[in-house]
């Protein structure tokens, strides 16, 4: 008896059973890869910025998601699609090739490391004990920091804020084309989000990219389609491993580390719950799995030329479609490699067309601050130096250390210690130890 298309994609990815069809999946799909693949303008734009080559950071993001992502829905059979984050970009471009002064070279080196450990610290199961450690609120205040960072640097970016020797920062010249251009980008956006349009963040891309073509602020390219299917030849095993064992590296690489720990746990705890796949006792199948694809998908990263794969919290628009089994990440990949053969497209995108989404992607990380616990200042203030040290030091890792430090310090000297679990203690003392022998 010949087996259909929908039988065999039934029994590889359980349709059946998790209550979906193929079609409800592609929908799914569709919608996930409408939200999340502005990243292809974004994430290359970022990496352009520390020194990699633009059409080897383009071919190497979207090979990552696409390889990264087969494994999370064929292996790990999550409806999540997998690719370099936002927030460890900024970190990976703005500090650690930037003020920090190490090559992009260099930088992979460290995130190729960090994706080596966060392996061994998930199948050894102190993933879960680091996870534990921290509490909710510090959890919520990484993230709204991480955020703010973003904003911070799309607005810096297209010129909204620029540096002023009286007071660090102030308001950019408004009426320069860049400017303007992001704050007609930033209107267009925000109100197809508030319209709940689907696919607004990479409308809003495409279309403020086609005016600024129109009106000769960016040249045009000088063909639509590849000639080729774009492989990243510069970038490819371009990685110092030996640079990045170096002594100043080894904060950088704990940072990495605890970013695409706190990230890809929230992201997938998050979108567990809304797909409805948690059980009970609070566990999830393949969690585990989902988490080694990840570190996998890092070192993967690392390889080709990128930075820290992350699962992407925008897939949450894709499980709200119905998508509940790895077809959905299956299909996420697919689309991504159809826009192999438009990389021309996306390289001539400029920076005033992406910063909107990274200030909107910026408020939609916001979000998490109202889920503090402001009313106990042993909480409000390590939250507070989370976030707020972030963008102000330009560096993700500071506002982990201030605000673990501040957390363990407080509760110490108010006599509630036994609050803190033993595995943070360890955490803020090494984050210690990181700011005095700097």
């Amino acid at each position: 008896m010949s087996v259909t298309p929908e039988k065999f994609l039934d029994r590889v990815f359980g349709l059946t059973r998790n209550q979906t069809s193929v079609r409800q999946e592609l929908t799914a799909g569709l919608t996930s890869f409408m939200a999340m693949c502005y990243l292809i303008f974004v994430v290359p734009g970022m990496l352009s910025d520390a020194g990699m080559p633009r059409e080897s950071a383009v071919a190497a993001v979207i090979w990552v998601t696409i390889i990264v992502t087969l494994i999370m829905g064929f292996w790990a059979r999550f409806p999540v699609g997998v690719a370099p984050g936002l927030g460890i970009t900024a970190f990976f471009s703005y500090y650690v090739c930037g003020p920090a002064g190490y090559s992009w070279q260099t930088g992979l080196g460290a995130v190729f490391i960090s994706g080596v450990v966060f392996l061994l610290l998930t199948v050894t199961r102190v993933r879960q004990m680091i996870i534990d450690a921290v509490p909710m609120d510090l959890k919520y205040a990484i993230v709204v920091g991480i955020g703010a960072f973003i904003a911070f640097i799309g607005m810096k970016n297209c010129g909204l804020i620029a540096a002023d020797p009286a007071t660090f920062v102030t308001l950019g010249d408004l009426k320069q084309p860049p400017a303007l251009m992001a704050v007609f980008g930033l209107c267009l956006c925000g109100t197809l989000m508030t319209l709940r349009v689907r696919g607004a963040l990479i409308i809003g891309i495409v279309v403020v990219a086609a005016l600024g073509l129109a009106l000769g602020l960016t040249p045009p390219p000088d063909r639509i389609l590849a000639d080729a299917v774009p492989l990243p030849t510069e970038t490819f095993a371009a990685l110092d491993l030996r640079g990045a064992l170096s002594h100043g590296l080894l904060s950088i690489i704990f940072t990495l580390t605890m970013v695409d720990l706190f990230d890809n746990m929230g992201v997938l705890l998050a979108l567990a719950r809304k797909a409805g796949f948690m059980r009970e006792d609070g566990g999830i199948d393949n969690l585990d799995r989902a988490l080694v694809t990840d570190s996998i998908g890092t070192m993967t990263s690392a390889l080709l030329g990128a930075t820290t794969a992350t699962s992407y919290l925008e897939c949450a628009a894709g499980v709200a479609e119905g998508g509940r089994t790895g077809l959905t990440a299956v299909c996420i990949a697919g689309l991504f490699a159809l826009t192999l053969f438009m990389t021309p497209l996306v390289a001539v995108v400029p920076s005033y067309a992406t910063a909107p989404v990274l200030i909107i992607v910026g408020a939609l990380m916001m979000q998490d601050v109202t889920r503090i616990r402001f009313d106990d200042f042993a909480t409000a203030l390590p939250a507070f130096l989370t976030i707020v040290a972030m963008p102000l030091t330009f560096n993700i890792a500071t506002g982990f250390g201030l605000g673990f430090i501040a957390y363990v310090v407080l509760r110490l000297l108010s006599g509630r210690g036994r609050e803190v679990a033993p595995m943070l203690y360890a955490v803020a003392a090494c984050f210690a130890v990181n700011f005095a022998l700097r």
